[in-house]
């Protein structure tokens, strides 16, 4: 494992570290979409279903056992938790979401990574997760309150995916030369979609100002 796999990998469990602090010591999910939270259940369950079948490392196990774990905690706060739950932004959390999960499903069919349960369910799991940030994305646009743990939440997880890039390229030049179709356009999707949080992100950080997106 280089520098980069694990600094994306530290960044995405911080991420979730941030999200998770903000609606245990706050008791509000006001800012987040539910939306977004309920396709990372998916995304990690059709990922880590290899877990049952094949051992890489303890490493491996423990992140991914934490991020199906943590996961489905999110979404359990968001729907059910008494207090948590009355302050979900739910008329602000309009992403069709089903489309996304249905649309990435077929094109795992279409193009997978080879044509079986497992690699299928995995590639499902790489586009979805390329698009799963979108309902959190447009949320944020109609929302007038962005605060300070939801940005940084956001912000890490574009981060995650810059470093996962980053990690991508060295490992190319590096390693096996081998071309990875499949996770690199679609990390490069993903990535692309933070690139305007980024800016707006950085320029209100910089300016010590509220981070608002524009509508």
């Amino acid at each position: 494992m280089n520098i980069f796999r694990l600094a994306g990998d530290m960044t995405h469990l911080l991420s979730i570290v941030v999200l998770l602090l903000k609606i245990r010591t706050t008791k509000s999910c006001a800012g987040i979409s539910l939306k977004t939270q309920e396709l990372y259940v998916i995304v990690f369950f059709a990922r880590y279903l290899d877990l049952f079948t094949r051992y890489v490392s303890l490493y491996n196990t423990v992140m991914k056992l934490f991020f199906i774990g943590t996961s489905v905690a999110i979404v359990w706060y968001m729907r059910y938790h008494k207090v948590v739950k009355q302050t979900y932004s739910r008329e602000e959390d309009t992403f069709k979401h089903y489309v996304l999960i249905l649309l990435c499903f077929i094109l795992a069919i279409l193009i997978p990574l080879e044509f079986t349960v497992i690699e299928i369910l995995w590639t499902y799991s790489i586009y979805l997760e390329a698009v799963a940030i979108l309902p959190q994305l447009v949320l944020l646009q109609r929302s007038r309150n962005i605060d300070n743990l939801t940005g940084r939440y956001v912000f890490l997880l574009g981060a995650y995916r810059a470093l996962y890039l980053v990690n991508w390229v060295f490992r190319f030049f590096t390693e096996t030369h081998k071309i990875r179709w499949i996770p690199w356009v679609s990390g490069l999707v993903q990535t692309a979609l933070y690139v305007d949080f980024f800016y707006y992100y950085i320029k209100s950080w910089k300016n010590h100002e509220k981070l608002k997106l524009p509508a």
